[in-house]
């Protein structure tokens, strides 16, 4: 193989990885951006009718205490999301997030943590993922929480 065409089976590879980094990343700005839109509209959590999650959703994934499961879908190959609602605040459902996932079994990673919402990627034997919460302030700081678990 000539150095050419050495050059160009790695330029390939690199535009081939940066476009599945591109819709990883879409995935992810898709999820943050209608967590943001369904806050506003969220149901506090006395009202919440709960639902069940997807089939094949990490059973053993720690959702927050308290949480009521208020929309579940299957998005295929982008993953099972279900979002939900919990009374717990905000700080205590982040500090259970970080503390719960590790002891489960779920590797957290990539996280970011802003004032009234949080965010992380994790990763577990099985599955990865990505968890948001955002507070709800027309429900007295409820918090309003985001799971999607892709199968490995």
């Amino acid at each position: 193989m000539t150095l050419a065409t050495r050059a160009v089976a790695i330029a390939t590879a690199l535009t081939l990885i940066a476009g599945c980094e591109s819709e990883a990343e879409k995935e992810k700005e898709k999820d943050a951006e209608k967590l943001k839109s369904v806050g506003s509209s969220a149901p506090c959590a006395k009202d919440a009718k709960a639902v069940p999650a997807p089939p094949g959703f990490p059973a053993t994934f720690p959702l927050p205490q308290g949480m009521v499961v208020t929309s579940a879908e299957d998005r295929g190959n982008s993953g099972l999301v279900v979002q939900g609602v919990t009374a717990t605040a905000f700080k205590d459902v982040l500090k259970g997030l970080q503390s719960d996932l590790p002891a489960k079994g779920f590797t957290p990673k990539n996280g970011e943590t802003e004032p009234h919402d949080a965010e992380s990627d994790w990763s577990s034997s099985d599955y990865d993922g990505r968890w948001a919460i955002r507070e709800v302030d027309q429900c007295g700081g409820q918090t309003l929480v985001s799971v999607v678990a892709r199968k490995k």
